[in-house]
Parts: C-alpha cells; sequence; structure tokens
C-alpha cells in the first residue's frame, strides 16, 4: 500500500488590525511582510472613495508609500476622486489578490487633497517607480506632474486582509 498524501493546502488566516500595530510587526509576521512587500513594489492600487450619492468609486492608480502611515496619490483636478474626496474623506486601498482570493490587502484611511504637498516630479522615489512607465504613457516626469497635479495624501488607520 502506498502512503497518501494530503494535498490540501491550508487557507490563509483572514488578518484585520489597525494600521499602526501591523506597522509595528511590519517585517515580523508573514501578512504584515506580505502588506509591505505590496506597499514597495506594487504599481498600481485600487483607490476607492465614495460618491456624494453614496456609491464607491474605485480608480487604479500610481502611488508612493512612505514606509510609515502616508501613501501619495497624484491627480486631476476634474476627476470624480478628487470631489469625492472633498465631500468625503474615507477611502480604502485594495490590492487584488491571486486567482485562488488570497493575498488580498484592504487598507482604509483618511485622504486629503494637499495643496501644500510637492509635485509628483519632486519625489525622487515616484519618479524611480515609475521611470520605465511614464514613456508608456507617452509622458515625462514633468508632463505627467502637470497633468496630474493635484496631490492626494492618504493617512492609513486600518489594514485587513488574507
Amino acid at each position: 500500500m502506498s502512503e497518501q498524501v494530503d494535498t490540501a493546502v491550508e487557507a490563509p488566516q483572514f488578518t484585520a488590525a489597525r494600521w499602526i500595530d501591523a506597522l509595528a510587526t511590519l517585517e515580523s509576521n508573514e501578512f504584515s511582510a506580505r502588506v509591505a512587500k505590496h506597499l514597495r513594489e506594487d504599481l498600481v492600487v485600487w483607490l476607492t472613495t465614495v460618491s456624494p450619492s453614496g456609491l464607491p468609486s474605485p480608480n487604479l492608480v500610481w502611488f508612493l508609500w512612505d514606509g510609515a502611515d502616508t501613501i501619495r496619490i497624484f491627480t486631476t483636478p476634474e476627476a470624480a476622486r478628487t470631489r469625492n474626496i472633498q465631500k468625503n474623506t474615507r477611502v480604502s486601498l485594495n490590492f487584488g489578490g491571486d486567482s485562488f482570493g488570497f493575498d488580498v490587502v484592504v487598507l482604509s484611511g483618511t485622504a486629503q487633497i494637499d495643496a501644500e504637498t510637492p509635485a509628483a516630479n519632486d519625489f525622487p522615489e515616484f519618479i524611480n517607480k515609475y521611470a520605465e512607465w511614464f514613456p508608456r504613457a507617452n509622458q515625462t516626469p514633468t508632463s505627467w506632474s502637470e497633468y496630474y497635479r493635484v496631490p492626494i495624501v492618504v493617512t492609513l488607520s486600518r489594514v485587513r486582509g488574507i
């Protein structure tokens, strides 16, 4: 008789935490390490704002994480997300999971339009992150920054995922 091997894969556990608690353990547990990897390496995130009628409004955006509790996003003055944030500052940022529904990360926080934030091309980390993508969008860092000139600053408060 041959031994049967259990091929079942243990499902990852759902995790929810205050951001400050997750930040304190970024590299010490598997979930927090995955969150940090998404924040450092992913090129896009789904920013979901809330419309005046209460409907969620997801948009795929480029972003820059400061390594702590702030994410910077740049948008256009006429974008619905700009208007939505002016009316309701609650937002979520969502990283897509894998094809099995795992590796999902949802960050919650508050957003504000911050006229004091420098332009995107004043952040070398942002320019380096998207260096190969500016030409693909027929943009230079300067032209992109002129078009996406409204800075959104998201302060993270919660994280959850699987």
